[in-house]
């Protein structure tokens, strides 16, 4: 059965494509220091750390394709300034390989600026596993697969130690996929996913929804319903229990 990987200790995963290993990232938000700009907070670029973190998953996994789930831009219209020199000068590092974008709320106009290959925004189904980036319900052929990956989520948990003090930490969320909520969207019978693999965000800066602290709401609309018993798994691979018992 084709798998979806994570790679340990990054916030990103290897899939099996009928062609060879496919390298996926999601969330990877070019330019995000100038959304932060634009709403008075000064943030140093870390568009050469973000190139390089890819470059040598790159080497490390020598995929035959690389996909971004979604959010591969920052700026929800026409990408400029330095978001935009970021994306071409990842462009350039990728001008070897086979790249998709599976498009997510963040990438209205991306498609026009560089050199990408676009599915539809519903998702896409390589092989037996589906791809969407979760800001929308995917497209009931993306749902018959053995595993959906998801980004948009950025899921976190806070974790505490015995004395009050907490950091937050990216997770993959990885659970049985339940299809009812989306047989009750479409009123049709949905046959799988078996799994749901929610994907941290690449980059660290976006934060994201702590799925562990109660009162914090999924942002896709059909979780956590569409995998109630997930699991949380820090990005070293630790296995932290059932998203809502940590």
């Amino acid at each position: 059965m084709p798998v979806i990987e994570p790679i340990e200790g990054e916030p990103a995963a290897v899939a099996d494509g009928p062609e060879g290993p496919i390298l996926v990232v999601a969330d990877y938000h070019a330019g995000i220091e100038g959304r932060f700009r634009r709403e008075g907070v000064e943030a140093e670029s870390h568009a050469a750390e973000r190139r390089e973190r890819l470059t040598s998953l790159l080497d490390r996994v020598d995929p035959v394709q690389v996909l971004f789930l979604g959010d591969l831009g920052d700026h929800i219209g026409q990408p400029d300034g330095a978001e935009l020199e970021e994306l071409m000068e990842l462009e350039h590092r990728l001008r070897d390989r086979e790249v998709h974008l599976v498009p997510g709320n963040h990438d209205g106009m991306l498609g026009d600026a560089i050199d990408v290959t676009v599915t539809p925004g519903t998702g896409v189904r390589i092989g037996d596993l589906g791809f969407a980036h979760g800001h929308t319900w995917p497209d009931p052929s993306v749902l018959d697969v053995s595993v959906l990956a998801l980004g948009h989520e950025h899921p976190c948990v806070r974790l505490e130690d015995e004395v009050g003090g907490s950091r937050v930490e990216r997770v993959w969320l990885r659970g049985d996929g339940d299809p009812a909520p989306f047989e009750e969207h479409y009123d049709a019978d949905i046959d799988g996913p078996d799994e749901i693999v929610v994907f941290p965000a690449f980059n660290e800066l976006v934060g994201g929804t702590w799925v562990n602290v109660p009162g914090q709401e999924f942002l896709a609309p059909f979780l956590p319903a569409a995998a109630p018993t997930a699991q949380a798994y820090l990005l070293d691979g630790t296995r932290l229990g059932q998203y809502d018992s940590i």
